[in-house]
């Protein structure tokens, strides 16, 4: 797929550092984006490459179309709700993730 920037550049993974959900958070600011309506930032992200682990790369849009919610008031909800599509639809990578998501919260 052509990408409109390298999922490894500065704009995407910053050289590989980021994968999945990092990804997508850099493109939120949690002070002037909320609340953030799904529709507007899959149009204005939908397009952007995600890179999952060494060798998978999707979209943002891609992943949005499992995400439930169509408004998010504050960035832990917009977190919850992609974290839970990412591990739900084979887009979370991370050994024992499920442990993490499934734990009680303090």
């Amino acid at each position: 797929m052509d990408w409109p920037h390298d999922p490894d550049g500065e704009k995407g993974s910053e050289g590989r550092r980021k994968y999945g959900h990092a990804v997508i958070a850099k493109k939120v600011d949690e002070e002037e984006d909320f609340p953030l309506s799904t529709a507007e930032f899959v149009e204005e992200y939908g397009d952007h490459p995600v890179r999952l682990d060494y060798e998978r790369v999707v979209s943002v849009a891609e992943i949005f179309e499992h995400v439930e919610g169509e408004e998010f008031e504050d960035f832990v909800s917009f977190h919850k709700a992609v974290g839970k599509a990412m591990r739900e639809n084979g887009y979370w990578f991370y050994e024992g993730a499920e442990e993490f998501a499934d734990a009680p919260e303090a």
